[in-house]
């Protein structure tokens, strides 16, 4: 190991709540084989001792809760459809491919602005209304209305109904309606009731189960939906449970307390690997964790040559295959190499090189004036970069702690500044930051298209970090309207080229992520796209 990934190995032993949450765990795993440990109830791992349940009732252990199930408040959507209240005009199935939901088919005109769906009949919402063509094109017209994150998916004229159908007119051609029409956020809800509820007891919608109560930072609990048109749904009851603590999580599933587990890492598969009462699913790298840089005038990172030496600063190999155990695979560019969009042919001219780093920022005027072995501003001025992180996935603060540390080496001083994620997402949205991390499914509508303007077309309501590029910006707009897939390919491969190239952001890996869950429950399955966490077919075995 060369002397700068020991050291970061060092202050991940030293600094990383990680390793605090291990050395507690076995401690508390230690004194559970006699006693009993707070509220949890920590006991010995063994498959009689589960905390009692009715017949048809799982609880589900998830990370970080929303503030709100108001389908349009940030990306609170993605609970709503993730806890099966919720569906949308279209789905991706296990494989990813978007398949019919409340629309039976659909088809578009050869310009790509002009999509017609037809509804599916004889469905119901979970109150028993009828849901008819005009309340689907209701339900969208709330979505345009209230969240401004609509025109980073399509560019809406005016929607028609024709019998059956729900007729879109675009302003702009949309080569993937179907994929961004299955994005949460487009999620049918019954707007013939009072809306102002759907916040704190959950919006009236199609989804196989309904809210029964709802707690912010603790748990949502929905129940069967007698409604569904779907077929019988099988569980009475389900809780999702707020465990925030990776580790906490896992003991949760040990113990019984719950019984599906999202969100674990690498770290706890010697604690279920080889148990037979546990089932472990793996998903490759289809989400990327990244760090927004601010490049508004007025904040530092407007600075290219700033961007740059940061970049080169970044030990990301280390991060990801030592820190985090091989949990990720180093970052480089917006999109996975588990995704065929040119991973490998994309030149990182910005990789890791602390000596290049160095130079960079002499050339640019960034010196250590005072001797604290940090560079000031070219101005003479002090230069602290403000590091927003949330803490519901632990890897985020492994990748900030090692970034911190790798920076101070080169003499960039980084402060982490821990927050909630929905303080987070307020931070994001009011531009208060210079980097701000970032995890997010790459390919949420079928591919990276969205995902690529929602974060980088310069008039997008998301992208706060002020990136301006007028190619990247040409070149999404052609994606937009390109059909052929090997032509949208290599459209992809060349927006990546320019952000990659622009110094934009830091794309520090693509995370492995694991279902785990007690075999006592069938039919949890790992969808690449992570929308779907409890589906109708989840059911307690017989």
């Amino acid at each position: 190991m060369n002397p700068g990934a020991a050291r970061l190995a060092l202050l991940y032993i030293y600094m990383s709540p990680l390793f605090r949450q291990s050395f507690c765990k076995n401690i508390i795993y230690y004194y559970s084989n006699t006693t009993n440990y707070g509220n949890i109830g920590y006991v010995e791992n063994r498959p009689d001792m589960k905390i009692k349940k009715s017949d048809k009732e799982i609880t589900i252990g998830v990370t970080s809760f929303a503030d709100t199930l108001e389908p349009t408040e940030q990306y609170f959507s993605w609970v709503v459809s993730r806890y099966a209240i919720g569906e949308c005009l279209t789905k991706f199935d296990e494989n990813g491919e978007i398949v019919p939901c409340l629309a039976e088919e659909w088809e578009n005109s050869d310009d790509g602005k002009t999509w017609t769906f037809k509804i599916r009949e004889g469905v119901k919402f979970s109150n028993g209304d009828d849901m008819t063509p005009e309340m689907v094109k209701a339900s969208i017209e709330r979505t345009a209305e209230k969240s401004d994150r609509v025109p980073e998916f399509f560019d809406l004229d005016s929607l028609e109904v024709d019998g059956q159908n729900l007729i879109f007119h675009l302003n702009r051609a949309n080569a993937n309606m179907a994929g961004c029409l299955a994005d949460p956020l487009f999620l049918i809800v019954d707007t013939n009731v009072d809306d102002s509820t759907f916040a704190m007891e959950g919006p009236i919608c199609t989804g196989p189960y309904a809210v029964e109560s709802f707690s912010p930072t603790d748990s949502c609990i929905v129940v069967k939906n007698e409604n569904y048109w779907d077929g019988e749904v099988p569980l009475d009851k389900v809780t999702l449970k707020c465990v925030d603590d990776q580790t906490t999580r896992s003991m949760a599933l040990q113990t019984g307390e719950i019984d599906i587990a999202y969100n674990l890492k690498t770290e706890n598969l010697v604690e279920f690997e080889g148990n037979d009462n546990y089932d472990i699913q793996e998903l490759q790298s289809l989400r990327s964790t990244y760090a927004f840089m601010n490049q508004n005038e007025d904040h530092a990172l407007s600075d290219k040559a700033l961007r740059q030496a940061l970049l080169r600063g970044l030990d990301k190999e280390t991060y990801c295959n030592t820190l985090l155990e091989g949990g990720a695979t180093a970052g480089k560019a917006p999109v996975p190499p588990t995704l065929d969009f040119g991973f490998d042919d994309l030149k990182d001219e910005n990789s890791y090189d602390p000596d290049s780093a160095k130079k960079i920022l002499d050339e640019a005027g960034y010196k250590d004036v005072d001797g604290d072995g940090f560079v000031e501003t070219p101005d003479g001025d002090p230069l602290v970069l403000d590091f927003v992180i949330y803490t519901s996935r632990a890897e985020l603060g492994v990748y900030a702690q090692a970034a911190q540390a790798s920076l101070k080496e080169i003499g960039i001083n980084v402060n982490l500044n821990t927050v909630s994620y929905e303080t987070l997402l307020d931070m994001r949205d009011s531009g208060q930051y210079d980097l701000l991390i970032w995890n997010v499914l790459v390919a949420n509508t079928g591919d990276p298209e969205n995902y690529l303007r929602e974060n980088w077309y310069s008039s997008s309501a998301n992208n706060t970090a002020g990136y301006n590029n007028p190619e990247v910006d040409k070149l999404l707009d052609e994606l937009a309207q390109t059909f052929d897939e090997d032509k949208r390919k290599d459209l992809i491969i060349d927006i990546q080229q320019d952000i990659m190239d622009d110094a934009a952001t830091v794309f520090f890996g693509y995370e492995t992520t694991y279902l785990f869950s007690n075999k006592k429950v069938t039919g949890v399955k790992m969808y690449p796209m992570d929308y779907y966490w409890l589906t109708k077919d989840i059911t307690l075995a017989e």
